[in-house]
């Protein structure tokens, strides 16, 4: 799945409201990145890269295996599979938006 898929997938799980009130960032280096501005009324889910409260970093197939729901994020991050910049408490919600 390329970003602009990826992007797709997490635009249709946050919805308009996601109740995540924070701006993430996927960030998956070279294959670009994913934004999800919470704060926004509707939510946006863009592949800019911008400045996030929150950034988290990862494989394009790291991201695509939470999205399709075959990771759990809580066991990625201790496999060492993402990396998490910024505040922890937003990485944490996520895992009932994704």
């Amino acid at each position: 799945m390329s970003i602009e898929a990826a992007a797709e997938a997490i635009r249709a799980k946050v919805g308009d409201n996601s109740g995540l009130g924070a701006t993430v960032k996927f960030d998956c280096g070279s294959d670009g990145a994913v934004f999800v501005d919470g704060t926004s009324t509707p939510n946006t889910v863009t592949t800019e890269n911008k400045e996030a409260d929150c950034t988290i970093s990862c494989e394009l197939d790291t991201l695509n295996d939470l999205i399709a729901g075959d990771l759990d994020p809580t066991a990625a991050f201790m496999q060492g599979k993402i990396k998490v910049d910024g505040d922890m408490s937003v990485a944490m919600q996520l895992s009932s938006v994704l």
